[in-house]
């Protein structure tokens, strides 16, 4: 065994030695066995579509289901995620990398010679003599190949590769919550416009009966049967429900720009056509708190950084020991090419280097605090991450159940105004009561009717921030 081959293996012995801490995911505050606004809330088989993440399929609505699926692709913050993911992935590639050899290669050919002849003559005669010939030519060739390879015994190559691969898990986490975070938001701003709609046909409706009854207002007055002042209400009542249909023209055109965008179209071109408005409020199936941190890509985000920063401690700890590297090169060179592969015209050489900074004045335990400072503070972000997510989703089942109660009451509201503007019109027409019992009765009837539509409208926007809030469909393993 030669010299150069026994002073290797020490150091190949070291290799993959770690500095950086036993990682263990931190520990967060006590999960309940169940939620507090829910205590029923149990855990249900969800559709197929819905267990494929897709779970906006519970509105059961094809529109919606075809806006959504263009999300993942063509939502520009979604692909700006995707992005960052490919990059991140990438640098994995890069640390791996230097585990290994690096090998160069060089390769070279020249050919050569000197001039020799006579001396031309005849200048200005328009005649001349002259002959050169090349003299002394030769050719040379030359191939050279070296390596270079540092072993990692501290752990600094390898934490550097734990370190690119958990960040890019995190990236994973962080494409995962953006393309959730825009599903959320298309499926919020969709169904509120088909609210907007629902309110549309609602006033249209309003609208033709208050002209109606401010074309009988107005022949009553002509008639002498009532006063001037009821057809200036009759008048301001119309007026006032043309605007409120005017301006709910506008709040749907933001709507339809806001989804356009969404789904990464220009908004000058993109339009949603009109439909009937579907009430109906989806059930979200049940989890259990302790699946919340499996679920929510945030919270698998946030632990994968922490994980980075254990790694960056190793990182930083091994900056403290020498950084040896090996080389070695081999050139050959010949005046044929045949002569390069000959071992009489070969030289090699091995050599072993160290690099160690011996005085820094403080510099790597700065950067060791440094990284210590930084897990700390991963740590502290993916428990606060987890009390947001159980903040969020405690928050949305209060709300859920609590408008669903609404929507209830809005209801009756609503059922009971109605019947009291019919009354209180044929008791106008009979002449028992005066017009502006009236054009109370149509203000509280028109005020019930929105607030009701608005109230269902509401609790499907709650049933989409709860589905968010749980994570929509994702699982790390998706």
């Amino acid at each position: 065994m030669t010299r150069a081959v026994r002073s290797v293996l020490p150091l190949l012995a070291l290799a993959g030695c770690s500095m950086a801490p036993d990682y263990r995911p931190p520990t967060t505050v006590a999960i309940p066995a169940s939620f507090k606004e829910a205590p029923g809330w149990a855990p249900a088989t969800p559709s197929d579509a819905v267990a494929r993440g897709e779970w906006w399929s519970l509105f059961g609505d094809p529109v919606l289901d075809g806006l959504e699926r263009r999300v993942s692709v063509t939502n520009q913050n979604v692909a700006a995620a995707r992005a960052a993911y490919q990059a991140a992935r990438a640098l994995v590639i890069v640390q791996r990398s230097s585990l290994f050899p690096t090998i160069t290669g060089s390769a070279s050919g020249q050919h050569s010679g000197s001039f020799s002849g006579g001396q031309a003559t005849g200048i200005g005669t328009g005649t001349g003599t002259g002959v050169n010939s090349v003299t002394n030519a030769g050719s040379r060739f030359a191939l050279s190949i070296g390596e270079s390879w540092e072993p990692d015994l501290w752990g600094r190559l390898g934490n550097a590769v734990s370190q690119a691969k958990a960040n890019a898990q995190a990236s994973a986490g962080d494409l995962a919550n953006a393309t959730l975070s825009a599903q959320g938001e298309l499926a919020t701003d969709y169904i509120e416009l088909r609210g907007i709609d629902a309110q549309r046909v609602l006033l249209d409706t309003v609208i033709k009966d208050y002209s109606r009854a401010l074309t009988i207002t107005t022949n009553q007055y002509k008639a002498g049967t009532v006063a001037h002042s009821n057809v200036y209400q009759a008048q301001a009542t119309l007026s006032s429900a043309v605007a409120q249909r005017q301006t709910l023209d506008q709040q749907r055109a933001t709507l339809e720009h806001a989804i356009a965008v969404l789904v990464g179209e220009n908004p000058s071109s993109f339009a949603v056509a009109s439909t009937n408005w579907a009430p109906s409020v989806p059930t979200v199936p049940g989890i259990v708190p302790a699946t919340l941190l499996q679920r929510r890509p945030d919270i698998a985000s946030a632990e994968r950084k922490v994980a980075a920063a254990n790694a960056n401690i190793g990182i930083q700890r091994a900056a403290y020991f020498p950084q040896v590297t090996l080389s070695g090169s081999q050139n050959t060179s010949g005046t044929a090419v045949r002569q390069l592969f000959s071992a009489a015209t070969s030289l090699w050489s091995f050599g072993l280097s160290g690099l160690m900074t011996l005085l820094d004045f403080g510099a790597r335990h700065g950067q060791l605090l440094q990284a210590r400072a930084q897990y700390d503070e991963a740590v502290a972000n993916y428990r606060q991450t987890v009390l947001t997510a159980f903040q969020q989703v405690e928050d949305d089942l209060a709300g859920t159940r609590v408008l669903a109660n609404v929507t209830q009451s809005r209801a009756t509201a609503a059922t009971a105004a109605t019947e009291a503007e019919r009354i209180i019109n044929n008791q106008y027409l009979s002449g028992t009561v005066d017009y502006s019992q009236v054009i109370v009765a149509q203000t509280n009837s028109l005020t019930a009717r929105q607030n009701q539509i608005q109230a269902v409208v509401n609790q499907q926007t709650a049933a989409i921030a709860l589905m968010q809030a749980i994570g929509g469909g994702w699982s790390p393993g998706r």
